[in-house]
């Protein structure tokens, strides 16, 4: 078997043998294969795209360049959620503890944040002495015993993807359904878990802009779970402003401690009780939707996700006195209080850009090099759809640098767009992709 006839058969449509696939990615994983040949390959399949075939393959190929997640010594049905990542987006926080409370094992690999998006493990580091660097007996133990761990992905999880995704990036060949696909469900199937619940954010925060392409989305990467046996629900929902209230680390963990006792925004508990629910449903606990989000918000009443989300932190290092006192979190030398300059309804909060104001305050990194601010972000007393009077704060922006200040205040500005007419809230959940089909709402 040859690279160039492998170019050839794709630069003319045709469709690639599993053989085929497996050749040039265990070449390209062990670097037999150069770059200028797999980037033309990238290309061809840009243009040209896999069929559903292929793009299983391709998942298949990508998870045996590294480690299988085994975690078969932990006992019952093991439902995996994944975000394809927006702004403010603190879901696996609260939701962890929501459906362990329930009785589901929740086994998350997580990894940390690059630009704007944030990383679970960024923002659950803002607690001191907390840890996701778990040994797999640590992980499957604790998990048996409180039904909730969440630990680092580690290099040798689908190797190729790593190598795959950085010629991607610099051979604009990022943007391809079939690529994408493959590329998450790759480390989430070699995660382990027994079932898989799909959070496809679309959104001026979200990497699909267009919800369509985010329905396609979504529709690839069930074919793939499914494809392999493992049962895979995707739900698609809004990120045309951050998710919550809050953006940051410390202060995501803030808003996240709030759902589970009661309070917080109507958004990130709707997002919850909706992906808690299919969880909840796959793992076979409840008989349907309603009764799921029922259960959901039964343990947020009585307190027991609460208190699985303290055994939780505490399991991993961190200091309880945090989660009891969470304002502690996200203490910083300044809070700056963003005032409107007019009366009007909030018409827009471009997510992308209050990412990037958060990233300028230090929450976030430009690369895996940077030290991210655990104590800064943003707050938002105010969202789309509310009325706002002048000298009325819309959001609190808490920094440790002027500089910084300033500089994210431009982009803050940009970011919210104040007008006379009422503009409706927007719609959170867009609908879901299960193996059956979709179902817009």
């Amino acid at each position: 078997m040859e690279m160039i006839d492998i170019l050839y058969k794709k630069r003319n449509g045709e469709a690639l043998t599993k053989e085929e696939i497996n050749y040039f990615v265990q070449g390209y994983n062990e670097e037999r294969i150069p770059d200028y040949q797999m980037s033309a390959l990238l290309m061809a399949i840009y243009f040209k795209g896999m069929n559903k075939t292929e793009t299983v393959n391709l998942t298949n190929a990508i998870i045996d360049s590294g480690d299988r997640i085994d975690l078969s010594m932990i006992e019952g049905l093991k439902v995996d959620k994944h975000s394809t990542g927006g702004v403010g987006d603190k879901t696996t926080i609260a939701l962890g503890a929501l459906v362990a409370a329930n009785n589901v094992p929740v086994a998350k690999l997580s990894g940390r944040g690059l630009g704007h998006t944030g990383g679970t493990i960024d923002k659950l580091e803002a607690i001191p002495g907390f840890s996701a660097d778990l040994s797999i007996e640590k992980f499957s133990e604790q998990v048996n015993k409180i039904k909730f761990s969440l630990g680092g992905q580690t290099k040798d999880l689908a190797p190729a993807d790593k190598k795959l995704y950085a010629l991607r990036d610099v051979t604009a060949t990022i943007d391809n359904i079939s690529l994408i696909a493959s590329s998450v469900m790759s480390k989430k199937l070699a995660s382990g878990a027994d079932r898989i619940v799909l959070d496809v954010k679309t959104g001026s925060g979200a990497f699909m802009k267009d919800i369509d392409q985010a329905f396609t989305l979504g529709r690839a990467m069930v074919d793939i779970g499914n494809g392999v046996g493992k049962d895979t629900v995707a739900i698609v929902t809004d990120m045309e402003q951050p998710l919550g209230n809050t953006i940051g680390n410390g202060i995501e963990v803030r808003e996240a401690i709030e759902l589970l006792k009661g309070q917080g925004s109507k958004d990130l508990l709707e997002i919850c009780r909706y992906l808690g629910s299919y969880m909840l449903l796959l793992a076979e606990k409840v008989s349907s939707l309603k009764e799921g989000m029922e259960k959901i918000q039964e343990v947020i009443d009585n307190g027991k996700a609460f208190k699985v989300f303290k055994d939780f932190v505490k399991s991993q290092g961190g200091d309880i006195k945090y989660i009891d006192q969470p304002e502690l979190l996200h203490q910083t030398k300044g809070v700056y209080e963003y005032k409107a300059t007019k009366d009007g309804y909030i018409h827009q909060i471009d997510a992308e850009l209050i990412g990037k104001c958060a990233l300028t305050l230090g929450a976030g990194r430009l690369d895996k090099s940077t030290e991210i601010d655990h104590r800064v972000g943003l707050d938002f007393l105010k969202k789309i759809g509310s009325f706002i009077s002048k000298g009325e704060t819309i959001v609190k922006v808490y920094y440790n640098d002027n500089n910084k200040l300033n500089d994210s205040l431009g982009l803050l500005e940009k970011s919210l767009e104040i007008s006379d007419g009422f503009r409706t809230v927007p719609k959170i959940i867009h609908g879901v992709v299960t193996k059956e089909g979709e179902k817009r709402l």
